[in-house]
């Protein structure tokens, strides 16, 4: 089966398109950088997914998951809803191929914190999945969003290189530890291979931070 991923080139992209190869998926990368990964069963395309036109032409696509996605950005609404909305028309829809398809969204989507604008793409993220899920629905397909809190990635290298502030994230966070992008792998694999019942969701995956404290951390 053919896997898409968005946002492939670091972090939970590359773990996740790893993960996938090792299953014996073949794996399609899109993303502004160049491919980390070197595989015969992995192809890569360098492009800006908030442009409809740049998408390239790929075979039929099973499993999608738009991960790509910015923090702060100077566009966090293109880059974290936009794209997805334009990645998911073209390769989800008019594809009776598609088996399943996943968001990337954020705790932040579920909390409202974070920085104004990725809050609010991120929320508008659940909303057109839930659409999504309603419109794919009618082939069998599944669509779901995963809402990650804190994850150990360079994005966060402001927050887990200061002590300080590392302590204070600690303390609001009740399982004391972030979540590896290895993990959130496994996660991608279950919603998305696995899973075949479950449809419209967002999963919270934050080590409970939000349900018993509410607190965002970040350099003043």
């Amino acid at each position: 089966m053919n896997v898409l991923i968005t946002g492939a080139s670091g972090g939970i992209g590359s773990v996740t398109a790893a993960r996938f190869l090792s299953l014996g998926f073949d794996v399609y990368g899109l993303d502004t950088a160049p491919a980390a990964l070197t595989d015969a069963r992995y192809r890569h395309t360098v492009c800006d997914i908030r442009k409809p036109k740049a998408l390239p032409e790929l075979p039929r696509i099973h499993i999608l998951f738009n991960n790509a996605g910015a923090q702060n950005s100077e566009d966090d609404i293109g880059n974290n809803l936009t794209g997805a909305i334009n990645v998911t028309e073209r390769y989800a829809f008019a594809n009776p191929a598609i088996k399943s398809v996943l968001f990337n969204a954020s705790a932040s989507a579920i909390s409202g914190q974070e920085f104004p604008l990725y809050a609010a793409a991120k929320a508008g993220l659940i909303g057109y999945m839930k659409n999504a899920a309603i419109r794919l629905a009618k082939t069998g397909a599944t669509c779901n969003a995963i809402c990650l809190g804190g994850v150990y990635t360079k994005l966060n290298d402001p927050v887990m290189n200061a002590p300080g502030l590392w302590e204070r994230i600690m303390a609001v966070t009740p399982l004391k530890k972030w979540t590896s992008p290895e993990e959130v792998a496994d996660w991608v694999v279950f919603l998305t291979v696995t899973n075949r019942s479950m449809s419209g969701q967002a999963l919270l995956i934050d080590n409970g931070e939000h349900d018993l404290n509410d607190a965002f951390v970040w350099p003043e």
